[in-house]
């Protein structure tokens, strides 16, 4: 396997990747490998005003793995992020200031990882911040990975929405209504063995628990695991393109005025493996 030269870029999570061009993105037949196997080991990859197009970004993830489809934009493996209002998504978007997991709320398996690339940055704020859930499990107390092994945890559409809209309109209640809820355990065994916790602002309440108790618990779990020397925040210079394992990160976007500019390009490696 090709060599990868890194930098870390905190303690716990990141590294940038160093030494990098396009050629070797497209072209290195031993990169991809190289490259998944860093992202399972540091959490985060960052390829550092890289100034990745759209195209090359779709042939370079491809090379790492199948990538998910989304409608209404010229290229339909990338998702363009931001608060244009022509922007079919825009509505939505609010609610990745919020700690979460990609894939929560979808029938399949979860995303195995996201890839941003900056391409209008924020004047002030607008930074992505990243925390371990493998960290947050492996953190727990043997009796708190005992208690944990048995829950499950129901996921909604409206418990994230109504952290960015707190006073819904019927019409909105009625639309949050309509998207199916998931339930999943709160420790993802996975199948290399890596446990993690399955949390954030999907999520909902636990099965069988009163629901304050729930909630207190998992907002519990969530100010354990993102404090701050346990949270790697980027800041986006344009042209930077970051490259995140969906299955043990939780991430967000830190507040900006939404009322200027901020457009990351997006594209999603879809998962194999199911939260079970």
């Amino acid at each position: 396997m090709a060599a990868i030269a890194t930098k870390k870029l905190s303690e716990r999570i990141g590294v940038e990747v160093l030494d990098i061009d396009r050629e070797r993105l497209l072209h290195d037949e031993e990169f991809p490998d190289a490259c998944l196997a860093a992202l399972a080991e540091h959490g985060v990859l960052l390829f550092r005003e890289i100034h990745l197009d759209d195209e090359v970004q779709v042939e370079f993830c491809r090379r790492l793995g199948e990538l998910a489809r989304f409608r209404g934009y010229r290229l339909p493996e990338v998702m363009e992020i931001n608060f244009e209002p022509s922007n079919r998504n825009a509505e939505y978007f609010r609610s990745n200031d919020g700690w979460h997991i990609d894939g929560c709320l979808d029938g399949g398996p979860p995303p195995r990882a996201g890839v941003l690339t900056a391409r209008v940055v924020a004047d002030h704020g607008g930074e992505t911040e990243f925390a371990s859930s493998y960290a947050a499990y492996e953190a727990l107390s043997e009796a708190e990975k005992e208690q944990y092994a048995k829950l499950r945890v129901v996921h909604t559409f409206e418990a994230v929405q109504r952290r960015s809209y707190p006073d819904p309109t019927p019409k909105q209640l009625a639309e949050w209504a309509s998207r199916p809820t998931r339930e999943h355990p709160l420790v993802w065994e996975q199948r290399s063995g890596r446990r993690s916790l399955v949390f954030g602002h999907t999520a909902s309440h636990i099965v069988g628990m009163d629901r304050d108790e729930g909630r207190a618990l998992l907002a519990g779990l969530e100010a354990r695991a993102t404090t701050p020397d346990n949270v790697l925040r980027h800041s986006w210079s344009v042209g930077d393109t970051v490259i995140w394992d969906n299955r043990g990160l939780l991430h967000r976007a830190c507040p900006f005025d939404r009322t200027r500019p901020r457009t990351m390009h997006r594209t999603t490696l879809l998962g194999d493996e199911p939260i079970h």
